[in-house]
């Protein structure tokens, strides 16, 4: 999740256990351990581009951590508040903050190492967005009243609405898997890849991911919660084989050891960019759900096998576009009026 809900709900759950006249610390404890997990992102190299994506939610997200990144935030917090809070108190409240930061980002599907070091595997559970504005105000209105209030139970009640929202997303993940299905099916394909994702911001509008015949299907479903559900359907694009596509770089190259991690960040659902054939796109992520240009990608110089690849963001900010989303969103075209772009 973006850092202010992370941030949010590491201070809910540390007033879930504060007493009356600890609240304001505690809430301050728990929204700096929060935000702490998401230090990864500092993990950064200027000669290595994809060293700061294959970090990102890596380790520091690892339910194994937990304790560890707790220690770390009271280290830190300690010589700002030994007047104040005792050191088992201290601890508490960084350890509550700092333990739900990698399993809410698993929530989404991005994908986090919430396993790690036992697996590499990057969970994405994909019920909620990566920016959610729903569920970023439950937490917004639980903090900012349990500041007031003082109330163990208000953390409660807001931890309660939250988790109830997590279930309606799961209930809109399972509509939306059922409808790309019956989508997959009308044409005839059997697959073995799937994923459906929520779009940005919402849990109403989809975006399906699929692999036939080595090439990847891009479609965008709407789960209305009172109306008619709406297919989008996109297109497609050849799924990336680096031995087709540029059967010239050698095995042991840098280029081709960062298209490699590049595919398994992407979770292998790789394209060249059709507009820019020379970007390999993550094709599960679009600024429009049923649009197989990527949101972004690797830039690939063949001329410099032994130089990292260029990892950039494609955001199409035009109006046309966001207009094109938000009435995917809200139901309000037809499918001929909100084409693939």
């Amino acid at each position: 999740m973006d850092i202010v809900t992370q941030g949010l709900l590491g201070g809910v759950l540390a007033q879930s256990v504060a007493d009356r006249n600890e609240k304001k610390l505690a809430s301050f404890i728990g929204v700096f351990a929060g935000l702490l997990a998401d230090a990864d992102i500092l993990i950064r190299s200027s000669d290595d581009p994809l060293l700061n994506i294959e970090f990102h939610r890596h380790f520091s997200h690892s339910l194994l951590f937990i304790p560890f990144g707790a220690a770390i935030a009271m280290i830190l917090l300690w010589p700002f508040l030994r007047r104040h809070i005792t050191t088992s108190r201290l601890y508490l409240f960084c350890l509550l903050g700092y333990s739900l930061s990698g399993v809410l980002d698993a929530f989404t599907s991005y994908g986090t190492h919430l396993f790690w070091p036992f697996s590499e595997e990057r969970v994405a559970w994909r019920l909620i967005s990566i920016v959610d504005p729903v569920f970023t105000l439950i937490l917004l209105l639980t903090f900012i009243t349990g500041l007031r209030m003082k109330l163990k139970k208000v953390a409660y009640v807001g931890l309660s609405l939250s988790t109830a929202y997590l279930l309606l997303g799961y209930v809109q993940l399972q509509r939306a898997e059922n409808l790309a299905v019956e989508l997959i099916q009308s044409r005839n394909h059997v697959v073995g890849r799937h994923i459906v994702k929520p779009t940005m911001g919402n849990n109403l509008l989809w975006r399906s991911v699929y692999v036939y015949d080595d090439r990847i299907y891009v479609d965008a479903v709407r789960v209305s919660l009172f109306s008619e559900n709406t297919i989008y359907e996109g297109n497609s694009v050849a799924l990336f084989n680096i031995e087709k596509a540029l059967p010239q770089l050698v095995t042991d190259s840098v280029l081709t050891k960062d298209i490699q991690r590049f595919e398994v960040f992407s979770d292998n659902y790789v394209a060249l960019d059709p507009s820019q054939n020379n970007v390999l796109g993550d094709m599960r992520y679009s600024m429009l759900a049923n649009s197989t240009k990527p949101l972004w990608g690797i830039v690939i110089d063949v001329t410099k096998p032994q130089q990292h690849a260029d990892y950039r963001f494609f955001r199409n900010r035009d109006q046309a576009v966001r207009k094109t989303f938000i009435n995917m969103v809200l139901g309000q075209c037809a499918e001929v009026e909100c084409p693939a772009n």
